[in-house]
């Protein structure tokens, strides 16, 4: 949003219609200026008067009027910008601003013109309406007015949209719109999101917080769905006094389908691609004190190296470890389980669990593993009792169908 301040706006008077070699008095003329006035409020009309010999121009009826009044200061940005006539048609209504023009539509009867956007901060605006009367007396109305100013840091929230624009995913992936600012007024945010795939699936809203919500489908996405999210919140509101400060979109698609079910009794991980199993890998997972979560994870990014320290997660003493060249490693919860590389185990892979959470394979095998993989991919972990949380990264099918309706604003 920006709020650029436009040169004052002027409005013209009204033309005098004067006779040709003739003296008027000036109470004649006064009377020639019958019909609407556009001094005041929003409400009223102005007749275009062109000049004409030897007679007033015929004035008209039609009253044009704006859900705005002209000269009006702090105008709620939130505000749909509409105008109406009566006793007649509009023909046209020009709206502008320092961004250019603001568009709009006129209703089927021609009687009212409604903006198809909303207002930005801190702006001046200029509107002119045209039109005629049942007579086909022409009339017109301008006016302008000036919209509140808002604090970006406090008064406007920021959307971002995640899988990036372009982004290639795996079939688990949800759709995440978060904010830099709380939304109080869920619902009315929600409203202005939508995703729409090719092909079409079923899917819902599902608020993780103020500052975050997802939309996942009913099941996982179906392998190569193309998706528009688009998260239309310019100045909507937020409440509270704080409105959405910008649009953004985002075009992704779905790779194939990448399914890895993780047995923490069987110490195995079967890799699937497409429903197809491809290899199944000899693992390693958390021992006692440390224990995987089973359930429904998703990867949320990957890291070629990276260190890892236990001090991070929590983990002292004699657990302790400091390692700074963990290869091919890929998270998949916010409190530190990641598919690595760990070569110091291999001699326990397939036989016993003794990681500290992590899902541990050879270094030749988890890079095999990191390569087929990409961020969206599922990995669904049995074998334990201890569950995996729906907020402990994307934990969005941890959560079943009929709860995660439940979960948006509009339900």
């Amino acid at each position: 949003m920006r709020s650029t301040r436009p040169a004052p706006f002027h409005v013209p008077p009204l033309r005098r219609a004067a006779a040709v070699a003739a003296v008027v008095p000036l109470l004649a003329l006064a009377a020639c200026n019958a019909g609407g006035s556009t001094q005041g409020s929003g409400t009223g009309a102005q007749a275009d008067s062109p000049a004409t010999t030897g007679a007033a121009a015929p004035s008209s009826a039609a009253i044009v009027s704006f859900n705005v009044n002209r000269g009006a200061t702090s105008v709620p940005v939130d505000t749909t910008l509409k105008a109406s006539i009566s006793d007649g048609k509009l023909e046209s209504v020009t709206v502008r601003g320092p961004e250019g023009r603001l568009d709009g539509a006129l209703g089927s009867d021609g009687t009212a013109w409604t903006a198809s956007g909303l207002l930005e901060p801190g702006t001046t605006y200029r509107v002119q309406a045209k039109g005629v009367d049942a007579a086909g007396v022409a009339v017109s109305k301008a006016m302008s007015f000036r919209t509140e100013a808002l604090d970006v840091k406090t008064q406007q929230v920021f959307p971002s949209i995640a899988p990036l624009d372009g982004e290639k995913v795996g079939v688990g992936m949800p759709v995440i719109v978060t904010f830099d600012l709380p939304v109080k007024d869920r619902a009315s945010i929600e409203k202005h999101l939508t995703v729409t795939s090719s092909p079409v699936q079923q899917g819902a809203w599902h608020w993780i917080s103020d500052t975050e919500v997802h939309w996942r489908p009913k099941s996982y996405w179906k392998p190569g769905t193309k998706v528009h999210v688009a998260a239309d919140i310019n100045s909507v509101s937020a409440g509270g006094g704080v409105y959405g400060q910008k649009d953004r979109e985002s075009d992704f698609t779905v790779g194939d389908a990448h399914v890895y079910k993780v047995n923490a009794q069987t110490h195995q991980m079967q890799v699937y691609s497409n429903g197809k199993l491809l290899r199944t890998l000899p693992i390693t997972t958390g021992k006692p004190g440390f224990i995987t979560r089973s359930g429904v994870k998703v990867i949320i990014e990957k890291f070629a190296s990276k260190r890892m320290n236990s001090e991070t997660v929590g983990i002292g003493g004699s657990e302790a470890y400091d390692i700074d060249n963990v290869q091919w490693a890929m998270r998949l919860t916010y409190s530190g389980e990641f598919i690595h590389a760990a070569p110091w185990s291999v001699g326990s892979q397939g036989r016993a669990n003794v990681s500290h959470g992590c899902t541990g394979m050879s270094t030749a095998n988890a890079k095999w593993l990191y390569d087929l993989s990409r961020r969206g991919d599922v990995v669904e972990t049995t074998g334990t009792d201890r569950p995996m949380e729906p907020g402990n990264g994307y934990g969005d099918w941890n959560i079943g169908w009929k709860a995660y309706e439940k979960g948006s604003a509009l339900a």
